[in-house]
């Protein structure tokens, strides 16, 4: 009997679903009580460092250990962590099989735009103080003026102590802010192209207004609020020479809708993905079959060079010393791993239709993201997953149950953009991208579904597991 062109639409067409209509009740039940943990992390989280101190006090809690290059060898199920230089880490959960037969990577990074103080930031001008600024990764720097910001970082003094700030995010602590022109005199800013409405050097940080009350010294107000610095954290100004601070919004993290289907906040770019690829290796109960690695690691946004991006070989000399321990060459390791490079994409947005191709782009509650390929233009700057790998990971996620999507990172000659998944490759790694859309991606406030989050968790758990 010849089906009908319903049956065969149903049996031949490729459907895109919105999850909130095929899930049960319990099933977003356990999507929303994993975002709350999330939430919690997003919030207390903003910057690299915050993120790897949170995750090894977290893994610790958890049984990790600290990984002892020159010990024994891993016995199946033990747990350990190695941490680098506080702005990135590898989390290890030993298999079964021996190490030679590969391993199981996810791959997230755990930096995110934001706006870095200069090494020597004060100054005092018209009357006000401010902080000079260079912005980090890519942003719409108009975004950042006018909103609130909080200053996080670390300030390391010349008796190799080191002071961590955080200020700004807790009720009845002082903010920071970006100051712009009024529209009444804007008619020069108005002229400007869009890049250019605020400059590189016009991100400059209001942080006081009140002079030191003595007549006979100039620049009264920079004086003052050093001063005030000092009184609080024991540095002056030359210890800015040798700081890391960065100002990030004062945004709480919240839900989105009258549904509370969407989560609201800073840094899901790439946190997102950086907190269920962690939970997934955290909540691993029995030994998996393969060693299981999660890698949060720095400086994507800014290319992953530096000895914390993956553009350097940390993870590598990580790999190659289990090796060792048994006895393997780390190219034994490598040639014969998985990754998942998780990494978020960019959900489609009608108001901004024209920018995507909507056959080929993710969408809020579609579940996780599988992307092929990133890059720009000509596929420039990706790794293009073989056509093996992709049915390989499709089948794993489809057999157990994992809600996905594919998608794009909007029109072929549009943009695009990378990811860690190239230095992976580079490894001779089977490696995609796998992660969360997201709206408004690398604006101050970004907005991801709590769907799409605990499929990304349930994504890298099989993948870990299965």
């Amino acid at each position: 009997m010849s089906k009908s062109a319903k049956e065969l639409k149903e049996f031949l067409f490729n459907k895109n679903e919105n999850g909130a209509e095929i899930m049960s009740e319990s099933e977003l039940k356990a999507c929303d009580e994993f975002c709350e943990g999330y939430k919690e992390f997003l919030f207390k989280c903003k910057t690299e460092r915050e993120v790897a101190a949170w995750a090894k006090e977290e893994a610790e809690k958890a049984g990790f250990k600290p990984f002892d290059e020159f010990g024994k060898p891993l016995k199946a199920g033990e747990k350990v962590y190695a941490a680098n230089r506080g702005k990135a880490i590898i989390l290890c959960v030993k298999g079964k099989k021996p190490i030679n037969e590969g391993v199981r990577i996810s791959a997230a990074h755990i930096d995110s735009p934001r706006i870095d103080l200069k090494q020597r930031p004060v100054y005092e001008d018209g009357s006000l103080a401010f902080f000079k600024t260079h912005y980090y990764g890519g942003i719409k720097k108009y975004q950042w003026a006018a909103i609130p910001l909080s200053l996080h970082g670390r300030i390391c003094k010349n008796d190799a102590s080191y002071v961590d700030i955080k200020l700004g995010e807790e009720a009845g602590e002082p903010k920071f802010c970006i100051t712009d022109i009024l529209p009444h005199l804007a008619q020069e800013q108005y002229t400007r192209k869009p890049g250019e409405l605020i400059k590189g050097e016009e991100l400059n940080v209001l942080i006081g207004s009140r002079p030191f009350k003595d007549d006979k010294e100039s620049e009264k107000i920079k004086l003052n609020i050093l001063n005030l610095i000092y009184e609080k954290y024991g540095v002056v100004e030359r210890d800015f020479l040798s700081a890391e601070l960065e100002l990030v919004p004062a945004f709480t993290v919240d839900d989105i809708g009258f549904d509370r289907s969407m989560i609201g906040g800073y840094g899901h770019d790439d946190r997102v993905c950086a907190y269920p690829a962690f939970r997934a290796a955290v909540n691993i109960k029995e030994p998996p079959e393969y060693t299981a690695i999660t890698v949060l690691t720095d400086k994507e946004e800014v290319g992953s060079d530096g000895n914390t991006g993956l553009h350097s070989s940390y993870m590598k000399y990580f790999i190659e010393d289990l090796a060792r321990l048994e006895g393997f060459e780390g190219r034994d390791v490598l040639r014969h791993s998985k990754c998942l490079s998780a990494d978020v994409n960019a959900a489609y947005d009608p108001t901004w239709a024209s920018a995507f191709e909507k056959n080929n782009s993710s969408y809020i509650n579609g579940g996780v993201c599988v992307t092929k390929f990133t890059g720009s233009r000509g596929k420039s700057g990706t790794s293009d997953a073989s056509a093996e790998y992709v049915s390989w990971v499709k089948t794993l996620l489809e057999k157990n149950g994992v809600l996905w999507q594919s998608g794009e990172l909007g029109k072929v000659d549009a943009g695009g953009g990378g990811t860690v998944a190239m230095f992976v490759a580079n490894l001779d790694i089977d490696t995609i991208d796998v992660g969360v859309p997201v709206l408004s991606m690398h604006a101050p406030y970004e907005i991801v579904s709590k769907i799409d989050v605990y499929m990304a968790y349930r994504a890298f758990e099989v993948f870990f597991t299965k």
